[in-house]
């Protein structure tokens, strides 16, 4: 492998959830020997979770390749542009341009698009329906899971969904996107659109908004040939 090749990954978790979620693709990751670090970032401010994830990336050893889930795809997309990060990968996630953000990019969803169950902020927080949540985010994890996703949810902040990206990592670094098909959360016409922008090498695979839960081998599967792909340039 050449000298910009990546051996370490970090992974960044979306609004609502935390790094727990990516225990499955943690361990097929580690299998095959890399350094994974999850970062626990608090959704309180986009400016403090990219700042938890340049601590991540400055951390790591080696060259890194940066995954973001949902919002998780902003924090990348701002945080990406370190000399560290050899590739950028997106997992159902926003892939967004500078003075873009999740507030900016669901403002007009598609006529017939799936609308996310967000409660009304709550001291600047949002949270979304309990009741509502295996259904929107979770539809293929297990029920007994997705319920304790539901009742574990972080308070995401207004202020980090309504964080601008300022210079997006797709733009100077290498792409990949997983398109998740039966996402009620992230309409995946809306993935398509993003990932085709980023000009992002893209797959697409059958699950919910939660495929890193559910289907950890293809996720897995699309950061290791990420990391092949630069080991390699």
């Amino acid at each position: 492998m050449s000298n910009t090749a990546a051996n370490s990954v970090v992974l960044v978790h979306g609004g609502f959830v935390d790094g727990s979620g990516w225990e499955g693709v943690y361990h097929q990751l580690k299998e095959d020997g890399y350094d994974v670090t999850i970062v626990q970032n608090p959704t309180t401010s986009l400016a403090d979770d990219v700042a938890f994830t340049r601590r991540a990336i400055a951390a790591a050893p080696g060259n890194v390749i940066l995954v973001g889930h949902s919002y998780g795809g902003v924090v990348v997309s701002e945080a990406g542009t370190d000399p560290k990060v050899s590739a950028v990968v997106y997992i159902a996630a926003f892939a967004a341009d500078a003075g873009e953000s999740v507030s900016t990019l669901i403002a007009n969803p598609p006529p017939g698009a799936a609308v996310p169950p967000i409660l009304p902020p709550v001291d600047g927080f949002l949270m979304l329906d309990k009741a509502k949540f295996a259904a929107s985010f979770a539809a293929d994890v297990r029920p007994s899971l997705a319920s304790f996703m539901a009742d574990s949810q972080v308070p995401w902040a207004v202020a980090a969904l309504e964080g601008k990206v300022t210079e997006p990592a797709w733009r100077v670094k290498p792409s990949w996107y997983l398109v998740a098909t039966d996402d009620h959360m992230i309409p995946p016409p809306a993935q398509r659109q993003m990932a085709n922008r980023a000009g992002a090498t893209t797959v697409e695979v059958p699950g919910s908004h939660a495929v890193y839960v559910s289907d950890p081998a293809s996720v897995a599967k699309l950061i290791k040939d990420a990391a092949a792909s630069v080991g390699r340039s």
